[in-house]
């Protein structure tokens, strides 16, 4: 208790005489941060997974150019690829709300007419329309001796999409899926402009309330340059470990022996 008091007394001194900042307001709304920042996650998370696994048949239809299909998914991915994700959760928000038989669903009260689950649906459609786009370029440069070899061992089509080209493409793809993830998680600050909590909400609520300009954004800032920083991480440690032949070498000039292991 003792070290909480100094605590504040030092953040109270430096808001009241060489800061902009008042570090003492942000310090008792932490937890309301917290709160936005769990919300922002839940979102972010859920829509890549679910888009991801609604990617991977999209995405082998469309490298494999499946007839009918293929055009279809592709006017899904253009569409979704081709409007800001802003519009995309307004038309779920604020648009279906329009249409009568919508009105009348049995999606209407549980799902459709909550703001949490049309930014999920919103989201997931987009971040599925991106990775079914780089995930079927993954597939279609799989290496070709790979699935000859595959061939050759006697593995049916079906085998050889589980064991050899699904497991390569997402080892190839995961530099442009790490793109994803933070992009994903930028555009989920959407949600605040539907009445959701987000880490942004959190962030224009402080402001808001207590008539401030920088307070609450720069502290929803640092939280989203944190969280930025552990997915970059766990993708350099996921790169490292399942991509290391494309990490750079050492070039022993010619003719002086390479050093011992």
């Amino acid at each position: 208790m003792e070290t909480e008091r100094t605590f504040l007394e030092y953040l109270r001194h430096i808001s009241e005489t060489s800061s902009p900042l008042d570090f003492v307001l942000i310090y008792d709304n932490l937890g309301k941060f917290v709160e936005g920042a769990l919300v922002t996650l839940q979102l972010t998370f859920l829509a890549l997974l679910i888009g991801g696994l609604v990617a991977i048949p999209l995405a082998i239809a469309r490298a494999y150019r499946l007839p009918v299909w293929n055009q279809i998914i592709l006017g899904y991915t253009y569409a979704f690829r081709g409007t800001p994700l802003l519009v995309q959760a307004y038309l779920f928000y604020f648009g279906l709300g329009q249409f009568e038989f919508i009105r009348s669903s049995f999606l209407w009260g549980p799902i459709l007419s909550d703001p949490w689950w049309c930014v999920l649906i919103a989201f997931t459609l987009n971040t599925a329309a991106y990775t079914t786009e780089f995930l079927k370029g993954a597939i279609e440069t799989t290496d070709a001796g790979e699935i000859e070899a595959a061939k050759a061992c006697g593995m049916s089509p079906w085998s050889r999409m589980r064991l050899v080209i699904l497991p390569s493409a997402f080892r190839r793809a995961l530099p442009a899926y790490s793109n994803e993830v933070i992009f994903t998680l930028h555009g989920s600050v959407v949600a605040s402009t539907v009445t959701l909590q987000d880490l942004l909400g959190v962030g224009r609520w402080l402001n808001g309330r207590y008539y401030l300009a920088y307070e609450g954004f720069v502290t929803a800032m640092l939280f989203y340059m944190a969280i930025v920083f552990l997915i970059s991480f766990a993708f350099r440690m996921a790169e490292k470990r399942y991509l290391p032949h494309l990490r750079p070498r050492d070039v022993v000039p010619t003719g002086q022996p390479r050093k011992a292991a």
